[in-house]
């Protein structure tokens, strides 16, 4: 069971949140397109997206995508399908499959002489990472086959899926990293890449440990309720490298900030709307069924808090955007000081439809064909169409100067 050592951080840090009523856009956010369904009839399940700028042609950028058990899959700015990258296939018949569930880049990489850019991406059916240089506007494998697992010591634990699940990427002036976190454990962990030949392996640094249960304001103790055996797992990270800050949205939680290196103790940027109500797993339902709220929680994340993203608007200053999944909106902090609530938004029907339980995001500063304040790039949850018994799932395209001229935020038209 994960440790309660940072428990009493978590307290304090709780006792002085103050968060404000959530604020909401005037006007509604839409999306300008979106991506083709991907049909859980087919074992695809859209995740998180990642964009990738190309600085010589912004009109060849690419949108590259994490869809579970369906692998990868890369889109161009107009929402068209340019590459599927199948998952790894299973190492045994009674074990699973790959299955990518997070996705991030890394820039001007040294692999075997050259530079280049890299897709790393969370691999939660083997406890690895697939590591992809992009090349030509395709992704092309360069993982080392055997770099080995990242939280399991064997294919037993593997099967017990307490594995790889979120995934974010930084660089330091000399190296690169990967954050990954735990499925179904509060553990994150550091990972520094390192090139070996023409291949790309990585070195476990640290890991963290955030906490599974906290003692509130009451003085009773309180834990997440989920299914036995399981804790408050993390999946939406990012990293704000002009400060070497780490963001870790602890799905049930709240909002972690903490050095990128995983040194220091970390504190809470704000708390879900749920934070220390009462549960009790009913195994009979198979559900969860809860008590009066205490009021100790935040005013704006519902359950659960998935994409992390950052959006720069130079010199350290922007914003910290946060999927709020539980009422199908995204918060906005600013990333100076301490991370104030600045608004939310949702992302309603417009040239597309509307945007549900959204999963992983991403957005760039950098002026785009037909995104000239940068683009935003957010995972919908429920792509189905009226009329239709299959599910769907997509990723939806915005504009992020819509987003910002309906809640008075910065935009950033400048390269870095």
């Amino acid at each position: 069971m994960p440790s309660r050592l940072l428990a009493l951080t978590a307290v304090g840090a709780v006792a002085a949140l103050v968060a404000a009523p959530a604020a909401y856009a005037d006007e509604p956010v839409t999306a300008i397109l979106e991506t083709p369904a991907l049909w859980s009839e087919d074992d695809a399940d859209a995740d998180d997206p990642a964009i990738w700028v190309d600085k010589d042609n912004p009109a060849d950028s690419l949108v590259i995508t994490t869809a579970k058990e369906a692998g990868l899959y890369v889109y161009d700015l107009q929402g068209n399908e340019l590459q599927h990258v199948d998952p790894r296939p299973a190492p045994g018949e009674d074990d699973a499959p790959g299955r990518y569930n997070n996705v991030d880049l890394i820039e001007n990489f040294k692999l075997d002489s050259e530079r280049v850019d890299l897709a790393v991406a969370s691999d939660r059916g083997m406890d690895n990472l697939g590591i992809f240089k992009i090349e030509d506007g395709r992704l092309v494998d360069v993982t080392d086959e055997n770099a080995g697992t990242i939280f399991t010591a064997s294919q037993e634990e593997i099967n017990e899926e307490h594995t790889a699940y979120g995934l974010t990427t930084w660089q330091s002036r000399n190296n690169a990293y990967a954050l990954v976190s735990r499925n179904s454990e509060t553990e994150v962990a550091l990972l520094k890449l390192v090139a070996d030949e023409d291949k790309v392996t990585w070195q476990k640094v640290r890991t963290l440990e955030l906490p599974a249960s906290f003692e509130l304001p009451n003085g009773d103790d309180w834990t997440t309720c989920d299914d036995p055996g399981q804790y408050a797992q993390v999946e939406g990270m990012v990293v704000d490298e002009a400060t070497g800050t780490a963001y870790l949205g602890q799905e049930l939680v709240g909002i972690w900030k903490v050095s990128a290196d995983l040194k220091g103790e970390p504190e809470l940027v704000d708390t879900a709307v749920e934070f220390g109500v009462p549960g009790v797993y009913n195994p009979d339902t198979d559900e969860c069924e809860y008590g009066p709220d205490p009021g100790y929680g935040g005013d704006v994340l519902h359950t659960d808090i998935e994409g992390l993203t950052i959006y720069s608007t130079g010199r350290g200053t922007g914003y910290l955007l946060a999927s709020s999944q539980g009422d199908n909106t995204y918060a906005v902090y600013n990333l100076r000081g301490s991370n104030s609530y600045l608004g939310s938004f949702a992302i309603a029907s417009g040239p597309v439809d509307s945007t549900q339980h959204s999963d992983g995001a991403d957005v760039v500063n950098i002026p785009l064909p037909g995104y000239p304040g940068g683009l935003l790039v957010v995972q919908d949850g429920d792509n189905t169409p009226e009329g239709t018994d299959e599910s769907s799932t997509n990723f939806k395209y915005l504009s992020w100067q819509a987003v910002a001229e309906n809640l008075n935020l910065r935009t950033n038209c400048t390269r870095h």
